[in-house]
């Protein structure tokens, strides 16, 4: 077994790049699955029903990324300040535990899926016109579901033990697998919406088996049989780690749920109908996800060597983390908004206007969706500045911190979307979002500050660490 001390010895940015770009990477890929779905789906015979159909499945395999990042991320991290403490030995247990648990999760949220039924899907924003889409693509995906946590588990797991790199091309297969799969399965073997489900599961599988294999090659624990006996003076630290994640999730199925349930109430009292502002909300979610996970993957990218750090009481280390982690979102996000802004329109024809369905309006679709996407994502920087500090204040084990700032803006964004349609309509749904963003971007900067003068004054009274970062 190796030691991760290359951590807190080499340049902070040199490090960053390292883990941060395959974390990226592998996140947006892993966003690809439902993406490449979506295109697929939207430019087929169901058109944006299709879409619609998805959108109505999301909440419920979101909920399942969240169980497995409350354990994965969760692991991540005490793996990371474990090591940075130089206390390796218990290692491996953590990561069976976190794995078992994982895939636990998994087998219970598709027990509760398939008893619960299209009663389920009708909670969840589901219509008459969509039900049978959604219920056709959900029972599909859902059979991969333990699995599917299990390797996104496994994924963070491989970043802390330093192979980002690993975890990226595990994910790029499954991805792959499944961009080549869809066109295959939806137009050649006519399988429609059940073929990209089948695509998608077939991917997940193929990254989960690339996954596990890495347990045979760890850096800094040895997989044993007993690793998967629950240990639960492990597990708690393990959960309390990961909850700032777990709840982030969780706080998008709520948003997502609301939001889809607010749409079809008041689409159905405009001119665009139930369907046309669900299906419009579906799209701009995905790239909506696009960008949270490129703030994500940095964040995470950069978890196990904050945690390493600050484990090591190298608080300049972790000071400088930060600010590169601020700024490199920042960056990142802003390009995006400019994008969003000037050529909306690009975005919204990339996963097809209406397809090839029975009636549905192509320029009406267009006409909702343009401006509800410039509406929505026209705060997005502070989305992502918000949630990459909840992440690295639980990169640091402050989980009492990390878990209301991991929710704060989904909460404001539910109230926003019961309360600002009152007045606007359907578009109100929209403006909830910025204002929610601006609200949330308000509240954690103080907190934050208070973070970074705690940081100064534990640098102060911390004995000098020789490192490598001198030199930078």
């Amino acid at each position: 077994m190796e030691n991760n001390d290359y951590l807190g010895k080499e340049k902070i940015g040199k490090l960053l790049v390292k883990f941060a770009v395959p974390c990226i990477l592998s996140l947006i890929i892993s966003c690809l699955y439902n993406i490449v779905d979506q295109i697929f789906v939207g430019n087929s015979k169901v058109g944006y029903l299709g879409n619609a159909a998805t959108g109505v499945i999301f909440p419920i395999t979101v909920v399942g990324w969240g169980l497995s990042l409350f354990f994965g991320d969760g692991a991540a991290a005490w793996m990371s300040v474990s090591l940075g403490e130089g206390k390796s030995e218990k290692l491996h247990r953590g990561v069976g535990n976190a794995v078992l648990a994982s895939f636990l999760s998994g087998c219970i949220v598709i027990l509760i899926a398939y008893l619960w039924g299209n009663d389920l899907l009708m909670l969840l924003g589901g219509t008459e016109a969509n039900i049978s889409l959604a219920h056709d693509y959900g029972v599909i995906i859902y059979a991969m579901m333990p699995l599917a946590l299990a390797q996104n588990c496994l994924a963070a797991i491989i970043r802390a033990d330093g192979a980002p790199g690993y975890a990226m091309i595990a994910m790029s297969v499954g991805a792959v697998l499944n961009i080549v799969g869809d066109p295959i399965a939806i137009y050649a073997l006519d399988l429609g919406i059940r073929g990209a489900a089948y695509a998608t599961i077939i991917g997940q599988f193929a990254s989960f088996v690339i996954c596990a294999c890495y347990l045979f090659r760890s850096k800094t624990f040895k997989i044993r049989l007993n690793s998967f006996i629950p240990d639960f003076s492990i597990l708690p630290k393990i959960m309390a780690l990961g909850m700032s994640s777990f709840m982030t999730q969780l706080c998008i199925v709520a948003t997502t749920i609301v939001n889809n349930l607010m749409l079809v109430r008041y689409g159905a009292q405009s001119e665009f109908g139930a369907d046309i502002p669900l299906a419009a909300f579906v799209v701009i979610m995905k790239l909506f996800q696009i960008v949270l996970n490129i703030a994500f993957g940095i964040s995470a990218g950069a978890q196990p060597i904050v945690g390493y750090n600050y484990g090591a009481k190298q608080y300049g280390r972790v000071k400088k983390l930060l600010k590169l982690i601020l700024l490199w979102t920042a960056g990142i996000c802003l390009l995006f908004t400019v994008f969003f802004e000037a050529i909306p329109g690009i975005f919204i024809a990339m996963f097809g206007a209406g397809g090839g369905a029975e009636g549905l309006n192509a320029e009406l679709y267009t006409e909702f969706a343009v401006p509800f996407l410039r509406i929505y994502l026209m705060l997005i920087v502070f989305t992502c500045l918000q949630k990459v500090c909840a992440i690295f204040v639980q990169s640091i084990g402050l989980a009492k911190v990390a878990v209301p700032l991991s929710f704060l803006r989904d909460i404001l964004l539910i109230v926003c979307v019961f309360t600002i349609p009152l007045g606007l309509g359907v578009m109100g749904v929209a403006w909830a979002a910025p204002i929610a963003d601006a609200i949330a971007a308000f509240v954690t900067f103080p907190i934050m500050i208070c973070i970074w003068k705690k940081l100064c004054k534990a640098e102060e009274s911390a004995p000098p660490t020789p490192t490598l970062s001198e030199e930078e």
